[in-house]
């Protein structure tokens, strides 16, 4: 095997992390994964996957355990504040050859992505990296619960807030939008406008946006966002005025006690993704806004397209810069996209409207059109 011998460490064990800790091990290196969690807990609330994300779990070997825990999304509306529909999408015909859209709890993916991982690749949980030196021929790691250790490359994939990024690079790749989100599972119950317990919904207010995608098993995955404030302004106020089921989903949600994970959105902008046999990935390369669902398409394009490039050069050294050259013109394409659909939350909403409607299927088959074909 081409990696046979060759020592890695993947820090993070999310998807970006457990996709690259596969196809590493896959290759033929050594692997270990650190993640500074204290265990495999649930993480986050839901995913959309669209079909270029479900293409690489094919191409991994777990497409099928992805499929039995996912609901298919066949089609995207969206609708005002008050739920008169702007424009609606078919999915199915959006990715039609590439591959289905997929809808699961992050914790289903994650339980998904750690059975796929090698009986011989330890997960140390608590536990991350505090210094990485260059040493001849690899790094040395000083980790925070006192131990150390050498490998030949090691793999940052702890997302946009991410050690590995700080301890390689100068502070600054990480930058706010002007967003802050919430995310939440709540049980569907009987709600029926908009159909949202079988069609990803969305709702757009002004500068404000509040999403329901199904995840099956009578539960929807809840996104909501609007401009940052200090402290955060109430989901009541926020989304005041909004139509059904909006208001109801918002009762339950206080009546639940259900876990909300909230924070601001941010993005990285990096001019380099690796150095000194060092290497970033996913979030915490190049980590978006949300609104084009690329974050986990990129994580595992990533690893894919890594795995590919070891295989094929010379060396780590040319491996490490055939990989960045051919995922930075498809990672700019994402972020250039979310950027512009950032912009149209400053639009007037009678003006934004109008052109969603007449143009909203156009723009999102644009969108994504670069991203049908293979990385």
């Amino acid at each position: 095997m081409r990696g046979a011998g060759v020592r890695v460490l993947v820090v993070g064990a999310g998807i970006a992390g457990l996709a690259a800790a596969g196809t590493l091990r896959r290759w033929g290196a050594t692997v270990e994964v650190v993640e500074r969690l204290p265990g495999p807990a649930p993480r986050g609330a839901g995913i959309y996957l669209p079909g270029n994300a479900v293409r690489m779990p094919d191409t991994l070997g777990w497409g099928s355990a992805v499929r039995e825990r996912a609901v298919p999304i066949g089609r995207q509306r969206t609708a005002d504040h008050g739920g008169r529909l702007l424009f609606d999408v078919d999915t199915t015909q959006l990715w039609a050859g590439v591959g289905p859209c997929l809808a699961l709890s992050r914790a289903d993916l994650h339980h998904v992505l750690l059975a796929g991982l090698a009986s011989d690749v330890p997960v140390r949980w608590a536990c991350g990296p505090q210094a990485l030196h260059p040493v001849p021929g690899g790094v040395a790691v000083a980790f925070d619960d006192g131990t150390s250790d050498r490998y030949d490359l090691v793999i940052g994939a702890d997302g946009a807030h991410s050690t590995v990024r700080g301890l390689l690079l100068p502070a600054g790749a990480l930058r706010p939008v002007g967003q802050h989100a919430r995310r939440f599972l709540i049980p569907a119950g009987d709600v029926r406008d908009g159909d949202p317990v079988a069609t990803w919904s969305l709702r757009l207010g002004p500068r404000s946006a509040f999403l329901t995608i199904p995840l099956g098993n009578g539960t929807l995955y809840c996104y909501c966002d609007g401009p940052v404030a200090h402290p955060p302004t109430p989901l009541r106020e926020l989304f005041d005025g909004f139509a059904e089921p909006v208001p109801t989903l918002l009762h339950r949600l206080r009546t639940t006690g259900t876990a909300v994970h909230a924070g601001p959105i941010e993005e990285v902008v990096l001019d380099r993704w690796s150095r000194d046999g060092v290497l970033l990935v996913g979030d915490a390369a190049h980590a978006t806004s949300p609104n084009l669902a690329q974050g986990a398409a990129m994580a595992l394009e990533d690893a894919c397209v890594l795995a590919e490039e070891l295989a094929g050069a010379g060396g780590l050294g040319e491996a490490l810069t055939a990989f960045e050259h051919r995922r930075r013109p498809r990672t700019g394409w994402v972020r250039a996209q979310t950027r512009r659909r950032d912009r149209t939350r400053s639009v007037p909403p009678a003006i934004r409207d109008t052109v969603l409607t007449h143009l909203g299927r156009h723009l999102v088959r644009a969108h994504h059109r670069p991203l049908r074909a293979r990385p």
